[in-house]
């Protein structure tokens, strides 16, 4: 029924509200401490164990901070562990994966004029991906190569840039980038769940044993969050870019992920040794500056392509196409909708169409008729200030055809 439209709709807004509050609380907390740790100050006097401390002030009061790099001597009595943010973050992210690209796989994670496999071979393709992703990466951080953190990240950089042109060779564009996201979002938290939190668990386990912990353990772990600290901008941008065809509906997507894991890196290497107070190397926010100019470039040479392929005609589609109404539809969809839903948007200061949707034939309509039903029909949100005039008469036109065809089993 159509109503299950409304619901589903609310359903993964409430998957994504919970991604982005995890997210928060998730970045959030990694960000200080990764800024703590770099900011400890030794002095004599330290209790015994202890590397550095650091002085804070922060909403009306003084705190007084102090790391081990091993453990205390003594357990203390409350000790609070960092990781429901991470495990609910990429537990809610995953949701909406599932959520809009597996459940709308044939519309947002297949482009046949890309890759034209079945649904079911797609999320496949998908799964395996993310869980082979995690699997590559701990395998090469255990081996020699992870002896060099400096080498290590180079290597992983053009592995991710692989990895990049991989995703886009699969999927649409905007599920490939959705994809890289996730697959550096996977590594992030499985380095929490299976390196950095059962690392902490031992030194814990050995601290109440009376043994000495091993400060390998220490160290595998800072080298995992450290990856974290540097991973987690491209992350953010990745998971912000379904919003801007700019930056995954062009040819050269892939090159311009390639460039934002760069950005990641300068813009945290400032935070960092800004935290570290071994200086301010401004010359990163030039070089920033710069990738991002080219990423600009690279988004508009050659022309954008579009998201949504050639027409997908099925006898599904045109009884679509041949119930009530849908004249009228096309004309509401066509006068109202295409001058910015289109390969060559008409509207001024459009170049691309927005979130890449394209409004231009029968096909399209059809495709997209849930989201013209929720954006345009049930809800005021298009266009934007009402700005083509679209009457409550066009409105309740486009609930109607959708509600009918969806009732007749035409529609989802």
């Amino acid at each position: 029924m159509y109503e299950f439209a409304i619901a589903w709709d609310w359903l993964t807004f409430a998957v994504r509200w919970l991604h982005v509050i995890t997210g928060i609380a998730w970045i959030g907390s990694s960000f200080y401490f990764v800024a703590l740790d770099l900011g400890l100050r030794q002095r004599q006097g330290l209790p015994v164990g202890a590397y550095g401390e650091e002085w804070q002030v922060h909403g009306g009061g003084f705190y007084h901070i102090q790391k081990y790099l091993v453990a205390p001597e003594n357990m203390p009595e409350h000790l609070i562990w960092f990781k429901w943010e991470s495990y609910v973050t990429w537990l809610s992210g995953f949701g909406m994966l599932a959520l809009v690209y597996y459940a709308g796989a044939d519309l947002y994670l297949i482009d046949p004029n890309v890759l034209d496999v079945s649904k079911s071979t797609a999320i496949a393709i998908s799964l395996a991906s993310l869980a082979f992703g995690w699997l590559a990466y701990d395998r090469v951080c255990r081996s020699p190569l992870g002896n060099d953190n400096t080498r290590l990240m180079v290597l992983l950089y053009f592995v991710l840039v692989g990895v990049a042109w991989g995703y886009t060779q699969l999927f649409t564009g905007r599920a490939a980038y959705l994809h890289l996201g996730a697959f550096t979002a996977t590594i992030m938290s499985a380095n929490v769940f299976f390196i950095i939190i059962p690392n902490q668990k031992k030194v814990v386990a050995d601290l109440i044993a009376g043994r000495i912990p091993d400060p390998a353990l220490g160290k595998q772990a800072k080298q995992r969050s450290t990856h974290n600290n540097y991973l987690t901008l491209p992350v953010l941008f990745l998971m912000l870019s379904n919003h801007y065809p700019l930056a995954f509906g062009t040819q050269y997507n892939w090159m311009i992920a390639s460039l934002v894991f760069l950005m990641g890196v300068t813009i945290r290497h400032w935070f960092n040794t800004r935290h570290a107070r071994k200086g301010n190397p401004t010359w990163t926010w030039l070089v920033t500056a710069v990738l991002f100019i080219v990423i600009m470039w690279l988004s508009t040479v050659p022309k954008v392509l579009s998201e949504g392929g050639e027409a997908r005609a099925s006898t599904a589609e045109q009884a679509v196409v041949a119930s009530a109404d849908f004249d009228n539809v096309r004309d509401t969809v066509l006068g109202r909708c295409s001058m910015c839903h289109a390969k060559e948007p008409g509207w001024e200061g459009l170049i691309v169409p927005p979130k890449g949707v394209v409004l231009e034939s029968d096909s399209d309509i059809v495709a997209h008729a849930r989201e013209i039903y929720l954006q345009a029909g049930r809800s005021h949100a298009m266009p934007p200030a009402n700005v083509t005039g679209v009457t409550e008469e066009e409105r309740r036109l486009l609930v109607s055809w959708y509600e009918t065809a969806v009732k007749e089993g035409k529609l989802q």
